[in-house]
């Protein structure tokens, strides 16, 4: 291959979209169906269809492309399957936004209609982050792309609905759940965003029915105890025993309510007595079931008060909640008033408050589910969880599971296949001609069903996954195929709403858990360490890093920064610039990539490297190194992403690719690559450079894909163009560990050469010799093996340290250190002579104004740290860093002075 064939840069935007294009057309991601190869399959976490691209999908994305795309190469029937998520609440939103702009309501519009624009805004909007992955270079099976609303999966629901409660497990009935004024729909745990706030908590004074007094209680929401229904104490206060069972006139409403008695009540906390609204607090509706407590609803769907409310009828929430307290004051009912911050729920959607509301909705019986999934891993350790400390979170959240509030009030969803009869009985079938098959036979052909209006949570849809994704509930051959998935790739806030749904739906449909290996990824924090989110407005864009640098380089260094499994990573960023030194970096690296592959192919002369194989003859001690060091890289490598160790993958291979193989094989080897070089040997390089660049090439594809297919084409085929007739590096075999050749002895011995040629660069770069020219050095050691290895290094001695003259001698005389600079390594001591090359009088002279002016600093560093008020004054940063500064001046002190007294022997 001759220079001018080779590019002189890499372009990644026009390789990376060339070798997307290409791998996606010829099917390079499609899976088998049918295979004898072992399958490997991961789920995509469907991302919102509403959705686009930010730093925490490229990340996890990237973590599941690595695996997905090391397994292919690894033989197995990798199957990666992408889709989307409907996202109920989000694409309502945006729907209602529009309507609402329009100067309509969704009633005016009607539910078919809007269901028709939902479709359209899906159809129009729906793919951008389909399209953006793909900027990723992710090697999704495209063909296979799910969305949790085709029909296909709409089926599974459906199918998934009807067995449950047929089996008793889904009920309808009126509960407490977590409801968005804003959206009018009930929300779930992970739809809701705590936020601390600085507000009031308010206390008042209840009115003893019998005048003897009143009691206290305090409350951060006063507009509820319009539904008050009764005062808890504990019954271990000896300050209000004498008080249970009697009866409080509830101020306002004049409602006489009791004085119970409870041990949730915790008499530290302020007087000791707590207001019970069991309609309007979890908690409180937990003790209104234990005391038969009367439940009354004071909030309409839209957060304004209801008819329970009194005089406050009609008033939002807010209004009647300072009304309440001005009433209470002018009743002299208003003890006192505390600033006071807390947590308040919100809706993500909504962006208000969350009420908890009496509703009735449909509830998944969740025991029976968790109870199995809790079985599977306390006696199976399914599945298993990389870090394993994330499993007791799971196995917590199994225990503590509540029945599960799947109805949600939205028209955008899988309307739920329930329908009512007038009387309200309730029929649930796969299809309404189905409800009305059961209608008919119990109330006649005249029966009119009305269906119910509402969907279900999305995360029901989604739990069904792993298995509805393969044509659950038929026997497909996917199903057979790629059932149950290898890994589940996640983030650790989703483990309850998304992890635990996921094993309990399956363990209860399919008897297995859904996936071998959860594998938990930390958070991409910003580059002041802080988590991304959108009230903060500091996220970071991934398509702008990948515009600028590369989507090899985003990729590379969002997996390098991973220092341990489940770790977050910290991402610098300039907000002005868009700029990134750790994306730059990877950048550079690819560049070091592709500088280095062009140097080798320009000294290749030809050589087939489809057909170079392994060298085994005519090896020499550099050869011999580069080959075990990179046996050792394989075996680090498989090691490392077989255990999920991804970040310590990457630094591997980056310490082996730019350290061993262009610092110091590709530098002792050029001399065996000049044209009047010895033949045999020029062969060896030429072989040994074609086989560990293609090695290198196969162990970054995972991680880089795109300048690793580019690289590979023109060292195989002499052209990047594909090509039909020609392969491709995503499907070549992943270099297999091979530990024939590793020879750690050999490793070992190699330092000592690395380590004494640079030595002698120290020394030259200290003494000031110019590189052009060579010098005498003198290597001393008593140890006959070390002498032995010198000697059989010498060439890559003489070549890289440009020596002219090496002796090897087991003592040398005080003689040789006269005129002369000496350093140590290991045992070694490399002494350069200085004669005719330096002027040791001037390098004396600048040493010595170089140690006055560093003594200067010393004295100066001392003076402040001597100080006590510098001190205490002093902010403990810059004490320790001055601190610090004082040690490393010290030690470069030491150095010179003993550089100076070498050289004034």
């Amino acid at each position: 291959m001759s220079t001018t064939e080779l590019p002189k840069q890499y372009n990644p935007l026009e390789s990376e979209a060339k070798w997307q294009k290409y791998w996606e057309e010829s099917g390079v991601f499609v899976a088998a169906s049918e295979s004898e190869k072992e399958p490997y399959c991961i789920m995509i976490p469907p991302p919102n269809v509403t959705g686009s691209l930010h730093m925490g999908h490229a990340f996890q994305e990237v973590l599941i492309d690595i695996l997905i795309r090391y397994h292919r190469m690894r033989g197995f029937n990798t199957l990666w399957l992408p889709g989307t998520d409907h996202a109920s609440i989000a694409v309502q939103a945006i729907l209602d936004k529009q309507i609402k702009a329009e100067g309509k309501t969704n009633q005016e519009v009607g539910r078919e209609k809007f269901l028709d624009r939902a479709w359209k805004w899906k159809a129009e909007s729906g793919g951008t982050i389909v399209s953006q992955l793909r900027r990723l270079g992710v090697s999704a099976d495209w063909t296979r792309e799910r969305f949790t609303m085709d029909e296909g999966l709409s089926n599974s629901v459906t199918e998934a609905f009807v067995k449950l409660y047929e089996a008793g497990l889904i009920y309808r009935g009126e509960y407490l759940v977590n409801w968005c004024p804003e959206s009018q729909s009930a929300v779930s745990d992970l739809e809701v965003d705590s936020k601390e706030v600085n507000g009031n908590l308010w206390h008042f004074r209840y009115p003893l029915t019998d005048g003897s007094g009143y009691l206290v209680v305090a409350t951060t929401r006063p507009e509820t105890m319009l539904g008050d229904t009764a005062v808890a104490v504990n019954p271990d206060d000896d300050r209000y025993k004498h008080l249970i069972g009697k009866t409080i006139m509830l101020p306002i409403m004049n409602r006489e309510i009791p004085i119970i008695a409870d041990q949730y009540v915790d008499p530290k906390f302020g007087s000791g007595c707590v207001k019970i609204t069991p309609a309007h607090d979890p908690n409180d509706f937990e003790m209104g079931k234990r005391h038969q407590l009367p439940l009354i609803n004071i909030l309409n769907k839209n957060g304004s008060i209801n008819e329970n409310g009194g005089e406050f009828q009609g008033q939002d929430r807010f209004v009647a909640r300072r009304n309440v307290v001005a009433k209470l004051d002018e009743l002299s009912l208003l003890e006192k008033i505390e600033d006071y911050a807390h947590t308040v729920p919100y809706s993500e959607r909504g962006k208000v408050p969350v009420e908890p509301l009496l509703s009735i909705q449909w509830f998944v019986n969740i025991k029976p589910l968790s109870d199995f999934a809790l079985e599977q891993f306390d006696k199976q350790n399914s599945p298993n969880f990389v870090p394993d400390r994330w499993g007791k979170v799971y196995r917590d959240w199994l225990i503590r599971l509540k029945d599960w509030c799947i109805s949600r009030q939205l028209w955008w969803g899988h309307q739920i296949p329930a329908w009512y009869a007038p009387d309200g009985t309730i029929f649930v079938a796969h299809t309404e001609a189905k409800a009305y098959e059961q209608a008919k036979a119990k109330f006649g052909e005249d029966v009119i069903l009305e269906r119910d209006p509402d969907v279900l949570d999305t995360w029901f849809s989604s739990g069904l996954w792993p298995f509805s994704t393969l044509g659950w509930p038929e026997e497909t051959q996917d199903f057979q195929t790629f059932y149950p998935t290898s890994v589940l790739v996640t983030g650790f806030d989703i483990i309850f709403f998304w992890v635990a749904r996921m094993t309990m739906m399956a363990g209860y449909f399919t008897g297995k858990m859904p996936f071998h290996t959860v594998y938990i990824h930390g958070l991409v924090r910003d580059e002041n360490n802080q988590k991304m989110s959108k009230s903060k407005n500091n996220g970071i864009d991934p398509l702008v890093l990948i515009n600028k640098y590369g989507t090899d380089a985003l990729r590379y260094s969002l997996v390098k920064e991973v220092t341990g499994a489940g770790q977050d990573i910290r991402l610098d960023y300039n907000r002005k610039t868009d700029e990134s030194t750790t994306v730059e970096t990877a950048r550079n690296f690819a560049n070091k990539l592709w500088n280095a592959s062009r140097f080798v192919m320009m000294n290749l002369d030809g050589v087939e490297t489809r057909t170079a194989g392994l060298p085994t003859e005519n090896l020499e001690l550099a050869d011999r190194w580069i080959l075990s060091r990179y046996a050792q890289t394989v075996l680090q490598v498989r090691e490392q992403l077989d255990a999920y160790s991804m970040g310590e993958a990457t630094k591997s291979l980056y310490e082996f690719f730019w350290g061993d193989f262009c610092d110091w094989y590709i530098e002792l080897v050029k001399s065996r690559l000049q044209e009047d070089a010895n033949p045999t040997s020029r062969a060896t390089v030429q072989q040994t450079l074609a086989f560990v660049l293609d090695g290198i090439l196969r162990l970054l594809h995972p991680f880089m894909p795109h300048v690793t297919e580019e690289i590979w084409q023109l060292l195989t085929y002499g052209t990047s163009e594909p090509s039909s007739d020609r392969a491709v590096l995503a499907i070549q075999p992943y270099p297999e560990i091979d530990t024939t050749h590793i020879n750690e002895e050999l490793e070992e011995q190699f330092k000592l050469i690395i380590g004494t040629i640079r030595t002698i660069r120290n020394l030259r770069a200290e003494a000031e010799i110019k590189p052009s020219l060579k010098v005498k050095v003198i290597l001393q050691s008593d140890s006959d093996r070390e002498r032995t290895l010198l000697e059989a290094g010498q060439s890559y001695i003489l070549d890289l340290a440009r020596v002219e003259d090496l002796v090897i001698l087991a003592t040398v005389d005080e003689s040789a250190t006269e005129e002369a600079i000496a350093g140590v390594v290991g045992t070694v001591q490399a002494i350069v002579s200085l004669v005719g090359v330096v002027d040791i009088s001037q390098l004396v002279a600048k040493l010595e104004r170089t140690l006055k002016k560093l003594e200067g600093a010393i004295a100066s560093s001392q003076g402040r740290l001597n100080n006590e008020g510098y001190v205490k004054k002093a902010p403990p940063e810059v004490v320790a860093t001055a601190r610090a500064e004082l040690e490393e001046s010290l030690k470069q002190q030491e150095i010179l002075k003993a550089r100076l007294a070498q050289l004034q022997k």
